[in-house]
């Protein structure tokens, strides 16, 4: 009897496995049945957390089923991709990916517990170009001058950003690298709060995300003095790029997309991939992002790999040479 029950437990066992491709390849074929959770590494409210939001409402719709927001800010986003890294690779549970995560953090923190490389891009929505403005009061009215100035007083001009590792930070030394000048870096408890110490003069410079800082600009509040894009912007036609200005390093776009966990299998990631590139094309979606001066993308998943692979290798050249740490 006993004999007999192992027999039948083995047999039972081989036909299970002989099953498995069979059930798995059903499963992605019914993929989804279920809701879909995106984890947002960021916390609500802020633009990854409000584009995320926008998106589920028609992605929902695309796949025929609810797609919720799950907010895991920390760590500059590190907390939210490790859990990611956890999670099934079933295409149940995915992540809103950006610059730093995906690029910077890696190279800046020294003991980050997942490897970029061990997620699956899916695509990627937006890029976002930044702004170098001044206060109106200031006496800068081009890059120039900025350079100059930053010259006769290595370390005097003071330059805001939103925490270290940011791309408004980062900017910076890049900025500094190329132009050979040393600015005085003053971080600050996120992006409104430098903002408001641009606007209130107390420093001398800031680069902040474009369509942050457009207000200000029209408001002629501050000055914009060139912007991070590869061409000019249709919001900031009079205002040049780095790249005109000699300074073609300084081309930089705090960028947000989407992944999965490594092992996703590819049919369903060419779902999400479809799903994704529907509910961009929605007009809500597509004149939201336009509208802030952003550039909106929608390429392939190995597009997107390809992107961030060239991010990553920009900003670990960076850090080495300017040797940014957090500790």
């Amino acid at each position: 009897m006993k004999r007999s029950l192992t027999r039948r437990t083995a047999t039972a066992a081989a036909l299970l496995a002989a099953l498995a491709p069979t059930l798995s390849a059903q499963a992605q074929q019914d993929y989804p049945s279920r809701p879909i959770t995106i984890i947002v590494p960021f916390a609500a409210g802020g633009n990854t957390d409000v584009k995320t939001r926008l998106l589920t409402q028609h992605l929902g719709a695309v796949l025929g089923q609810p797609v919720v927001v799950d907010n895991r800010p920390g760590a500059s986003g590190n907390i939210g991709i490790e859990l990611l890294t956890k999670a099934q690779p079933d295409g149940y549970t995915i992540a809103m990916g950006s610059f730093g995560p995906l690029a910077v953090n890696p190279w800046i923190y020294p003991r980050l517990r997942f490897d970029p490389k061990s997620l699956t891009p899916i695509v990627l929505l937006e890029k976002s170009p930044l702004v170098l403005s001044t206060p109106a009061a200031k006496p800068f009215r081009t890059v120039a001058d900025v350079v100059a100035a930053a010259r006769a007083r290595p370390g005097a001009l003071s330059i805001a950003n939103a925490g270290p590792g940011g791309a408004h930070h980062l900017s910076a030394e890049l900025f500094e690298n190329a132009a050979g000048i040393e600015l005085l870096a003053v971080p600050y408890k996120g992006g409104g709060p430098a903002a408001n110490a641009l606007l209130a003069g107390e420093v001398d410079l800031m680069f902040e995300q474009t369509s942050a800082a457009l207000p200000s600009i029209q408001a002629g509040k501050v000055r914009p003095l060139a912007v991070t894009s590869s061409r000019r912007l249709a919001a900031l036609p009079d205002v040049p790029t780095f790249t005109e200005l000699g300074l073609p390093q300084v081309s930089v776009s705090n960028w947000m997309g989407y992944v999965a966990p490594k092992g996703t299998p590819p049919a369903i990631i060419a779902k999400l991939h479809a799903a994704f590139v529907q509910a961009m094309d929605r007009p809500e979606v597509r004149d939201r992002i336009l509208s802030q001066s952003n550039e909106l993308d929608g390429g392939s998943p190995a597009d997107f790999a390809a992107f961030i692979d060239a991010e990553s290798a920009k900003w670990s050249r960076l850090v080495k040479e300017r040797n940014i740490r957090i500790e």
